[in-house]
């Protein structure tokens, strides 16, 4: 009896043993698994890419998001796009959804640099990686943001009307949305090229929120209190041809440089009606970002910051 407790005794040990191990070897496998969050894709292996988008009534985003479905495509992803539509309690209602679908990675385009931190933040929590996409965050982890060089570029269309005035004259500039990095970082450019040149004077410089009507409001608004403009520099093509409705309909001769090359910029150029406009190339932008997810989502590094390559658009 005393042998067959004894043997009893020992069994248990065992299994008790192999119980503990199997345990301990669950969460050895999971910890890496969460640990990298929803980068591996879902169970089918499929990676699904989060798009949230700050407003598709601009042709610029449209493009943007274009070029970043037919490099999702291409590569056999899905791309779930969310439109803010300029709001940003509906932008980070977007990113919270695209948490809630525990996409591989999210894509931002702020409509706020700095509004947009709480959701990054969420996806942070949710161990989401997050790109952000022509605007930069203002805070939260965020893997790597890719646009063009917003503060070049601003310089690249000061300089050129510099040259187009022959560096003597009144310029208004058109700011875009008041918290975005691409408003903020274009603005800056420009006033490093235009600001204590002899002879050069910003004598208007209001925002127009990226808007077309807006900026054709604004510019009316402007042209009534200032007679005596040679130039105007907004923050893109929309309100550049919103402006440019404005100048027209008082005859003037004002050169207009705007930002995005969209199509109906490059257009007017081509028709000699706006100057100049800066080619950003969101199509470009759009892809690069979707192939910059996919590596993340795959677990290889990517730089913190991708430029994508800036051309100042003038008639052929």
């Amino acid at each position: 009896m005393k042998k067959f407790l004894k043997m009893a005794l020992a069994s248990s040990l065992v299994l008790g043993v192999l119980a503990g191990c199997s345990t301990s070897s669950n969460l050895e496998n999971k910890a890496p698994e969460q640990s990298a969050g929803n980068a591996g894709g879902n169970a089918g292996g499929k990676v699904t890419i989060g798009l949230a988008v700050s407003t598709l009534n601009n042709p610029f985003f449209v493009s943007l998001k274009e070029g970043a479905e037919k490099a999702a495509k291409d590569a056999g992803a899905e791309l779930l796009v969310v439109d803010a539509q300029d709001d940003t309690a509906k932008q980070i209602s977007g990113v919270e959804d695209l948490i809630q679908k525990k996409v591989s990675v999210i894509m931002i385009n702020p409509t706020d640099s700095a509004a947009i931190v709480t959701a990054v933040e969420a996806a942070n929590k949710a161990n989401i990686p997050v790109i952000t996409v022509d605007r930069a965050a203002e805070g939260g982890q965020v893997v790597s943001h890719i646009a063009s060089d917003n503060v070049k570029g601003g310089k690249m269309a000061g300089d050129f009307i510099l040259e187009k005035l022959g560096g003597k004259g009144n310029i208004v500039e058109l700011q875009g949305i008041a918290g975005t990095s691409a408003a903020r970082d274009r603005g800056k450019g420009f006033h490093e090229a235009v600001d204590n040149k002899e002879g050069v004077k910003v004598v208007a410089s209001q925002p127009a929120d990226f808007d077309r009507a807006k900026g054709l409001s604004v510019m009316e608004n402007i042209l009534q209190s200032n007679k005596d403009v040679q130039a105007v520099f907004a923050h893109n093509d929309e309100m550049a041809l919103g402006a440019l409705q404005a100048v027209e309909a008082q005859g003037k001769n004002i050169i207009v440089v705007g930002f995005d090359a969209t199509d109906d910029a490059v257009k007017s150029v081509n028709d000699g009606k706006m100057g100049a406009t800066v080619a950003q190339k969101p199509a470009a932008i759009g892809e690069t970002a979707v192939q910059t997810a996919l590596k993340v989502a795959k677990g290889e590094k990517v730089e913190s910051n991708i430029p994508v390559d800036l051309e100042l658009i003038t008639k052929k």
